[in-house]
């Protein structure tokens, strides 16, 4: 009987095989010490600041700045309103409008 290699496991990010040694653990992958990184600001990550959504790590800041809630209440004060509806983070722009309201008057 010939020998087979075992199966290694690939990379969440880059597709490569990843060695028991220099493994990370995040939702269903495995991912390189240099690949475990967010997929915004680059930060590298471990396992008590890591969020996963879609196949793709993020730092606990920016998975809650792309993924959180938006709106009135979750900006820390009127200090913090603005009209940004987060297309820095790939966001669509708002569902939400007036417009609908002014065909009522």
């Amino acid at each position: 009987m010939p020998f087979v290699a075992a199966e290694q496991n690939k990379c969440g990010k880059c597709g490569k095989s990843v060695y028991p040694a220099e493994e990370r653990i995040a939702g269903s992958a495995k991912w390189h010490k240099t690949c475990f990184k967010c997929g915004l600001c680059n930060k590298l990550l471990d396992s008590t600041n890591v969020s996963e959504h879609g196949g793709e790590l993020f730092c606990r800041q920016c998975y809650g700045r792309k993924f959180g809630p938006k709106g009135v209440g979750f900006g820390g004060g009127a200090g913090a309103l603005s009209m940004d509806v987060g297309e820095q983070f790939g966001n669509k722009s708002s569902e939400m409008t007036n417009a609908h309201h002014s065909s009522q008057f």
